[in-house]
């Protein structure tokens, strides 16, 4: 296994990383010796059902070695992102590495269980998943690249899902994830004169917060699920690596990458990439999920 990635002096911003995909990866750049900027909407008390606050995760980031440093963002809310990058400007100086990771999720069990085709559901659907998680995404980036570019250099990874080419949880949330891969591809188009490099990467099971409810109410099969750390693991090692801009562009399963970058998962498991119809048990009957 390749030598753990150093962080120490790199400056980092995590979006929607009170849960899930977003911590894991938190706190391993904390874990690496990075200063992580924590971001989300949840100050205090998580609910029962998905607990977890940016000032836990940023907690947790500094006492595995980093800095953590929380600030209540409403990705929804232009002003508020254009504040956190100012506050990491001005305080920081400049920015390493934006994992856009916010999103929302339907935490409703009957909902996730017998999810209705896109005729059926509230035509708000598609704002859930395309005003956080993509346009959100955009935001962010546009802020951190005002950063990077005069740098030349910096590193920005759009967390994705393999939902981009086959079905998975509904039309709305492919369809974004689909364009967020070709938001990658092409801000790492405008971004390569710059030194700045930007990757999609496709989770596969995850172990967070809504994966262990979804798992509890029987919707999901957790049982051979990554931890978020993974994610973060991939992140660390594309962080380091002096080739990143061959990559940049594209998008990539954590489980390829722990294969390229030699790592495993936080259990010394080797992660393997999913098949994504055996992952949810939510797709309409009538539209057969397909395989890349």
């Amino acid at each position: 296994m390749r030598a753990v990635s150093d962080l120490t002096g790199r400056v980092a911003v995590v979006t929607g990383s009170s849960r899930g995909i977003g911590k894991g990866v938190a706190h391993v750049l904390g874990e690496r010796g990075a200063t992580v900027y924590v971001t989300g909407r949840t100050v205090t008390g998580g609910s029962s059902e998905l607990p977890g606050t940016i000032g836990e995760t940023a907690a947790e980031v500094t006492r595995r070695g980093g800095v953590g440093i929380p600030v209540r963002v409403d990705h929804h809310d232009d002003s508020s992102v254009a504040a956190l990058f100012a506050r990491v400007a001005d305080e920081s100086g400049q920015i390493d590495i934006l994992v856009n990771s916010a999103s929302t999720l339907d935490s409703k069990a009957d909902r996730l269980r017998s999810r209705p085709g896109f005729w059926d559901q509230d035509l708000g659907e598609w704002e859930k998943f395309h005003d956080i998680g993509l346009r959100s995404h955009y935001v962010a980036s546009a802020y951190a690249a005002r950063l990077m570019v005069p740098r030349r250099s910096g590193l920005i990874v759009n967390v994705s899902s393999a939902g981009a080419v086959t079905y998975y949880m509904s039309a709305a949330y492919g369809s974004a994830k689909a364009a967020l891969d070709k938001l990658s591809h092409d801000m790492a188009h405008e971004l390569a004169p710059y030194g700045v490099s930007v990757v999609s990467i496709w989770p596969g099971q995850v172990r967070t917060e809504m994966g262990l409810w979804m798992s509890e109410h029987g919707i999901m099969d957790i049982s051979a699920a990554e931890t978020p750390e993974l994610s973060g693991r991939a992140v660390a090692a594309m962080a380091t690596d002096a080739r990143i801009a061959e990559r940049s562009g594209r998008a990539f399963y954590t489980a390829d990458l722990a294969s390229d970058y030699d790592f495993t998962d936080v259990d010394g498991s080797v992660p393997q990439r999913p098949v994504m119809s055996d992952i949810v048990r939510t797709t309409p009957a009538a539209i057969p999920p397909t395989t890349r």
